[in-house]
């Protein structure tokens, strides 16, 4: 029973109109009052979606017409939700997935929404993955953006929800039922229509004919109001917004056939068009299957990655007195908590080894498959699944602060990016919407002076023809598909224009330490110079270096385990070495001159430590960092490319030298301070030159950020990290290679798709103008142009880069 009204009251809430109040809604074809700005909003807005109903299935009035109630309880939600607060004059950064995406026409109307909300500040959709980056300040309110979607038609909710996977699922079964009963219906049709087409005159009397035409219409029309919903509302939506997308032609045509049948079965006079109809609405809606299944398949790489550290954790409140555990949610872990990590679970956040020997399976993180061991006191990244034995390890940071969880946000938001290449095709694309709908307009008009019985039937072909989902689709499904093939490979673009950039990249520079070479000194030689073997020298030394944290020392004392020797009296000198005693016997460790007061010239590419004992060299140690394995390979590849390769390196100017000489290349600075590489680079960019720079440390954090294309190697800094355009998670060199290759493919294909998509129209579009193609036929070209843009994106997924 509907709600009753009080004289004077409010249509929609039922309170007291005010005395001269000129408030009112049109509800069902009559003027109703309201009672203030709020309730009047709220009841245009319910008219407005057609839901007029409401009020007369209503049995009590709405608690009250302004506040939080005007608020779904479930978007409101939203609002309580820490993660998508900020405090005042603070912006919020989030990612929210949106069901219900159809082609890149939607990226116009979804931007083109939220760009018009009061604070919000950006707004860029992702077509591939189906999620909006957004950044917004006090003004706006989480419940305000999913509002807003609703109203346009898209249900939208932050990634951390969990939903998306649900969402995807609900929107892909609809979306197959969908294509299942356009599918029935053509085929039924079809078998109505074969008859009249291949019956010679007078072998098919007239009611037979108009049976025919009866039971297509009637099977026609499942198709075209259940099938054919999605074009129908997306057009709308893309025409109250003043947006149109590809939607709008698929819908106009759709429209102008089915109307000219109904007529024509009506009247019993003019051709009908059902069996064009229901086969487009079956081709264009596997074609869009294809592409919906195509962009989840190009996002699941990168899914698979943030759902890699796990919901919960055992928590070891009262360790190490106690080893009770208790299963607390991963989000919950706070730096310093001691964890309980069992076989087969996934590290919930980055701890330090405690207890225990672990074998971490790394795979989804870096893509290399072996198992790596770490030992008590090494760093457990979160992701990694323990393999053996339980171990114990103190949390190092936050699961929401880990080294994944950051590098998952920065890649969402890359992704969320667009590259200068996909801006330009997208507003190519709007462009030629509006240019189709008028072209097909005046090719009407046309034909109805030259023959008005084809006039309809060749308007529909030109609309159905056209085929600008392609041109969208050319560039985002492409890199979509490059950028899920490369996290698999431990590669994680975070920055949208990266793989655009590299492709053109003139120059790349090279640190040294931790980039082209390992990071990590190596003993390279031992040579005794007294009456001590080299055996001995080495015990001795590694008894010196016992607990020191100098990069020289942990080679020393690896290369003399297992000696038994303990030296007491320990003491350094920074910046020339260590002394103390073994059996009464005082050593020093260090320069020549600390060692025993000698002078030694240095050997160019390594560092010399002497071992000395009352004034007598007893051995040399020569340590050196080792250039990493493929290092040579990367460099050599570079210069294939046709890209200048320059070496940049805080190291002294020998060991650099050395290290260039090893590995051919002809430009190397070494003593460059961080504000030196960075000049450097800007000085290269002034002249014209495009840069590609590959470092791992802090010093190297500025330049990163300065250089056109940027990489950081995954062992390296955060900081590092942070500021470059590619992450090479897995730590090898070669993954550089790897992405240096996609993106030329990339390129390669998107030229391709673009290619294919505008030679397509051009040949197409006029065949219909000209009367040459029927619209069914229209249907097919339109359909494979779509799919074949798709399915040629996606051979980067399974492309080989080596």
């Amino acid at each position: 029973m509907s709600a009753v009204l009080a004289p004077a009251s409010c249509f929609h809430c039922g309170l007291p109109t005010p005395a001269g109040a000129a408030w009112a809604v049109a509800v069902n074809g009559a003027s109703r009052p309201m009672c203030c700005p709020g309730c009047a909003s709220v009841a245009q807005a319910i008219v407005d979606a057609g839901l007029d109903d409401y009020y007369t299935t209503r049995d009590a009035f709405p608690a009250t017409a302004e506040g939080p109630a005007l608020v779904p309880p479930e978007l409101a939600l939203l609002d309580a939700e820490p993660r998508l607060q900020g405090s005042q004059g603070a912006t919020v950064d989030a990612i929210f997935a949106i069901d219900g995406i159809r082609c890149a026409a939607c990226i116009w109307l979804i931007e083109g929404r939220l760009a018009r909300l009061p604070g919000v500040l950006k707004a860029d959709v992702n077509v591939a993955t189906e999620r909006v980056y957004l950044r917004w300040d006090s003004r706006c309110k989480p419940s305000d953006i999913a509002a807003a979607l609703k109203k346009i038609g898209y249900d939208a909710y932050p990634c951390f929800s969990g939903r998306q996977e649900q969402q995807r699922e609900q929107s892909r079964k609809r979306l197959f039922r969908q294509l299942f009963v356009a599918g029935l219906c053509m085929m039924q049709v079809m078998m109505y229509a074969l008859p009249a087409y291949i019956a010679d005159d007078g072998t098919m009397d007239a009611d037979m004919h108009s049976l025919m035409r009866w039971a297509s219409l009637l099977l026609t029309l499942p198709a075209l109001l259940y099938s054919a919903q999605p074009f129908f509302a997306g057009a709308w939506a893309g025409v109250r917004r003043r947006m149109p997308g590809m939607d709008v032609p698929v819908a106009i045509g759709l429209a102008a056939a089915s109307a000219a049948s109904i007529l024509a079965t009506f009247t019993g006079e003019g051709e009908v068009y059902f069996d064009s109809v229901t086969m487009f609405i079956f081709l264009l809606l596997a074609s869009r299957y294809l592409e919906q299944q195509a962009r989840h398949r190009a996002g699941r790489a990168l899914e698979q990655l943030r759902h890699a550290l796990p919901a919960s954790a055992t928590r070891l409140a009262g360790y190490p007195q106690s080893r009770v555990g208790e299963v607390v949610a991963a989000a919950d872990l706070r730096q310093g908590d001691a964890i309980m990590i069992a076989p087969g679970e996934a590290v919930p956040a980055d701890a330090t080894l405690m207890e225990g020997e672990a074998q971490l399976d790394q795979s989804l993180l870096t893509g290399e498959s072996c198992a790596v061991a770490r030992a008590v006191g090494d760093l457990l990244p979160g992701g990694a699944v323990n393999l053996a034995q339980p171990v114990v390890a103190r949390v190092a940071c936050a699961a929401s602060d880990s080294t994944l969880a950051r590098l998952v946000n920065l890649v969402e938001s890359a992704a969320a990016g667009k590259p200068r290449i996909v801006l330009w095709a997208d507003k190519l694309a709007a462009w030629f919407v509006a240019g189709l709908l008028l072209f097909a307009l005046a090719v009407f008009a046309v034909w109805w002076q030259l023959d008005p019985a084809r006039a309809w039937q060749i308007a529909i072909a030109v609309l159905v023809v056209s085929c600008p989902c392609a041109l969208s689709l050319a560039t985002p499904s492409a890199l979509a598909a490059a950028t899920g093939a490369l996290i698999e490979r431990g590669v994680l673009v975070v920055r949208p224009h990266l793989l655009e950039t590299m492709h053109r990249a003139t120059h790349v520079i090279f640190d040294k330490t931790g980039t082209l070479t390992e990071g990590r000194p190596t003993l390279r030689a031992t040579q005794a110079l007294g009456h001590f073997s080299e055996g001995t020298c080495l015990a001795i030394a590694a008894a010196l270096e016992e607990g020191s944290t100098h990069p020289f020392a942990a080679p020393l004392r690896a290369a003399g385990a297992g000696h038994g020797m303990l030296a007491t009296g320990l003491r350094s000198s920074a910046g020339l070495g260590v002394e103390g005693s073994i059996e009464g016997v005082a050593y020093r460790l260090g320069t020549a001159h600390f060692a025993a007061g000698a002078q030694r010239a240095g050997t160019p590419g390594v560092s010399s430590i002497y071992l000395g004992s009352e004034g007598v060299l007893l051995a040399r140690f020569d340590l050196a960092d080792r250039l990493r394995s493929d290092a040579a390979d990367v460099v050599r590849h570079c210069r294939e490319r046709g890209q200048s390769v320059i070496l940049l390196s805080g190291d002294a100017q020998p060991i650099v030298d050395s290290v260039a000489d090893e590995l051919h290349i002809t430009r190397a600075l070494g003593g460059q301070l961080p504000d030196d590489k960075l000049a450097y680079v800007r000085a290269l960019q002034k002249s014209g030159a495009v840069v590609a720079m590959v470092g791992d440390g802090i010093n190297d954090a500025a330049v990163l950020r300065a250089a056109d294309a940027s990489f950081a190697i995954g062992g390296g800094a955060a900081l590092a990290q942070l500021n470059a355009g590619c992450v090479l998670v897995s730590g090898r060199l070669g993954a550089f290679d790897d992405t240096a290759r996609m993106a030329a493919r990339s390129m390669r294909i998107i030229g391709q798709n673009l290619a294919w998509a505008m030679v397509y129209n051009v040949i197409a579009i006029p065949a219909a103008a000209l009367g040459l193609v029927s619209p069914w036929l229209s249907a097919v070209g339109m359909s494979a142009s779509s799919a074949l843009v798709v399915m040629n994106a996606l051979r980067l997924r399974r492309a080989n880069t080596r």
